[in-house]
């Protein structure tokens, strides 16, 4: 139900809350330990403080993303959820980020929805219309674009119809958008803790440093996960054949299937780009992520060919037959 600094904190089926350690085969052995949302077996010895996750069930989805601390490792940041909400400020939407975020999103094959926060910001109603619009052309007609204001309740019961009861969502954006103000107008209280916004610029401060399981009243629950830097694509291609299916769709007219959209003869995409019908950062958004999941996947290869060799060279047999040869050039006998 919550992960932090210090032990994962399990709920169990009566209800009551108990702090965890992994058991040492999870830890030392696969190296896998319970994420937000994991349903996990777990034991209580009389003799311990705490209860020891034994096991992790299977996951139906998860939130992946490269760590970013290693060169190519898959780092598991949620899992069992129906729906991934990426919020992102109206009165500055990061389109690049966005269109990262919606590749992660869909990659989990949950429902995804947009929800345009910190509303009061824009300058008028013309700029929250304009902002709406260009962020559903964006998103396409199969993704539900909400702003969301204090000022108007029809915007947060909007939200909170996203999650009805017996279903969770994962909260998703960087620091700063408003995602801790969104769950507390859900919950109809201050529960999380949000920071002044400065005067300067605007911009909210990064409050939230846990991930925790928030149940909302006559609902679901949510998530509120802390503001990510770092997106690094794993697995992405289904997530960027959803986030760009225009340029899917444009891609299946070129003259070859393997067609890298580069400076191949009957290219439907880069026709497309010179007669104004698809949009150039777009299409170089497109690239970009399709060159870093290419990158990625070589990367893991290239890993897993030396953890191949590492072993074969543990394996290969010493002494007779080694080939190892003495000072004298003859080999040892």
């Amino acid at each position: 139900m919550k992960l932090d600094r210090g032990f994962p904190l399990v709920r169990f089926p009566d209800g009551a809350t108990l702090r965890c350690e992994h058991a040492t085969a999870l830890v030392k052995g696969e190296k896998v330990r319970a994420v937000i949302g994991d349903r996990v077996e777990v034991s209580v010895p009389d003799d311990h403080d705490m209860g020891i996750i034994e096991a992790i069930l299977p996951r139906s989805r998860a939130f992946v993303r490269k760590d970013p601390t290693e060169r190519a490792v898959a780092q598991v940041l949620a899992a069992n959820f129906d729906r991934v909400i990426v919020a992102q400020p109206l009165a500055e939407v990061n389109r690049r980020r966005l269109e990262r975020e919606l590749v992660l999103a869909y990659e989990t094959g949950a429902a995804v929805t947009v929800v345009l926060t910190k509303a009061d910001l824009a300058q008028d109603d013309a700029q929250v219309r304009a902002v709406r619009d260009q962020v559903r052309a964006l998103v396409g007609p199969d993704v539900q674009t909400i702003v969301v204001t204090s000022a108007d309740p029809a915007s947060v019961e909007a939200v909170r119809a996203l999650v009805p009861a017996g279903s969770m969502a994962v909260l998703i954006g960087r620091s700063g958008v408003g995602k801790s103000s969104l769950v507390n107008l859900l919950l109809g209280e201050d529960v999380q803790e949000t920071a002044a916004v400065r005067e300067g610029d605007g911009k909210g401060r990064h409050t939230t440093v846990s991930r925790e399981v928030i149940e909302l009243p006559g609902g679901g629950r949510i998530v509120d996960m802390p503001g990510v830097r770092g997106l690094g694509l794993w697995d992405a291609d289904s997530g960027i054949g959803a986030a760009f299916a225009d340029v899917e769709a444009l891609a299946e007219g070129c003259r070859f299937r393997d067609c890298r959209h580069g400076d191949e003869p009957g290219c439907a995409v880069r026709a497309a780009v010179a007669a104004g019908e698809l949009a150039p950062e777009r299409f170089a958004s497109y690239q970009a992520l399709r060159q870093e999941t290419a990158e990625i996947k070589e990367r893991r290869e290239q890993a897993r060919w030396a953890q191949g060799e590492k072993a074969s060279h543990a394996r290969a047999p010493k002494g007779r037959g080694s080939g190892k040869r003495s000072r004298g050039g003859k080999p040892r006998r």
